[in-house]
């Protein structure tokens, strides 16, 4: 069954019912960012091909925006901590291993709190950024996968042209 995308192998326990699609993009996400990763050169992961944004970037990306997005399908505001990991996408000096690693590891508490939240909620109203944008809890964790999967794209192409290159 592990030659199958996510989405066709069955549901997943405890999840709810209405958020099987996002938990099945972030756990598909997870396992391309893994594979495509695997042996991708250190000294090219902040290389920007023609100025677009570096592996190294996306795979920050990845992880601050499940985060970000998440806190805000709790309710909760960034912390200083989350504005400061913000700020510093595109920058840093993690290699491939380290920026994989906290990528699996925001996916696994994304898919807990998936988990954990109550299909009675979705419809709540969240705010978003400083600005409170409009949006609802399940909003968010729509927007969570699909932008995940948006950047996973972009994180493949990019890859490809760096280690071609």
């Amino acid at each position: 069954m592990a030659e199958l995308e996510v989405w066709l192998r069955g549901p997943l326990p405890d999840t709810p019912p209405l958020l099987q699609p996002v938990a099945h993009a972030l756990m598909q996400a997870r396992e391309e960012v893994v594979a495509l990763m695997d042996g991708f050169p250190d000294a090219r992961v902040w290389e920007r091909p023609a100025g677009v944004a570096s592996v190294g970037f996306h795979l920050q990306h990845l992880t601050g925006v499940l985060d970000r997005l998440s806190t805000y399908a709790r309710a909760e505001k960034l912390s200083e901590s989350q504005l400061a990991a913000l700020a510093r996408e595109g920058q840093g000096e993690e290699n491939v291993r380290e920026l994989v690693a906290a990528f699996e590891v925001q996916v696994e508490r994304t898919l807990a709190q998936l988990r954990h939240t109550d299909e009675g909620t979705l419809l709540e109203p969240r705010g978003v950024g400083r600005a409170h944008l409009p949006s609802t809890v399940l909003g968010l964790l729509v927007h969570a996968a699909e932008h995940t999967t948006r950047h996973v794209g972009q994180l493949l192409v990019t890859a490809r042209i760096v280690q071609e290159g």
